[in-house]
């Protein structure tokens, strides 16, 4: 349990101080935090038990700080996070068709059958688009592909938009922070605009929450 709360702590200081912690890697591994973006994205779209770690708020930093520090080449950074994208959707697409809801018979903190269900109502609602829309909304974006690895959804089907996902959620946000990280009010309220991004991404999971209740 300590280890656990330790753990959270250290998410909570990460994603409150993220243009601070990004500013800290580039400056102390210079080009080699490409290589620290990729892996923190490819686990949080790839690994099924890891749905809280950041993901529009590491894109917006990282666009923030490629704007204000030459280390970090916005034209690498998107290309390379698309591929950690791809990379993480398609190995949760194949634990899902690998292992099954047998995955929840581990008890993993952080994995939560309520997940999977919330994942399968917007596949309901929205049919393969899920998972474009999943990209922007945290928890659901990493359930999505294991969802669909489960029979919901053919792999030829789902590696289209697999793709248009990828693209339109690592391009759109981290230009967004390119174009507006360097603006004085974002600098000196960057943890009111991650709290915003983190607000409005999760608002599509908390309407689902509330339907739910009331039905």
């Amino acid at each position: 349990m300590d280890l656990l709360i330790q753990l959270l702590e250290f998410a909570k200081d990460w994603i409150l101080h993220l243009d601070e912690k990004l500013q800290w890697l580039v400056g102390e591994y210079k080009t080699l935090t490409y290589l620290i973006l990729f892996l923190i994205v490819f686990v949080e779209t790839g690994l099924v038990i890891m749905p809280f770690l950041p993901g529009d708020s590491l894109l917006f930093a990282a666009g923030s700080i490629a704007a204000l520090d030459g280390t970090l080449n916005i034209g690498v950074l998107i290309p390379l996070l698309i591929v950690a994208a791809l990379l993480g959707d398609n190995t949760n697409y194949f634990i899902g068709s690998r292992l099954g809801t047998r995955i929840f018979d581990w008890n993993w903190k952080f994995l939560k059958r309520d997940y999977l269900d919330q994942t399968e109502a917007f596949y309901e609602k929205h049919g393969g688009y899920t998972l474009i829309m999943a990209r922007f909304v945290p928890i659901v974006r990493t359930f999505a592909p294991f969802a669909a690895g489960l029979g919901t959804m053919k792999y030829r089907k789902f590696i289209g938009y697999c793709i248009a996902g990828a693209v339109l959620w690592v391009s759109s946000i981290s230009s967004l922070g390119y174009a507006l990280g360097s603006h004085p009010w974002v600098k000196e309220h960057f943890e009111t605009v991650v709290f915003g991004i983190i607000g409005i991404s999760l608002l599509p999971v908390i309407w689902q929450a509330i339907k739910a209740k009331l039905n």
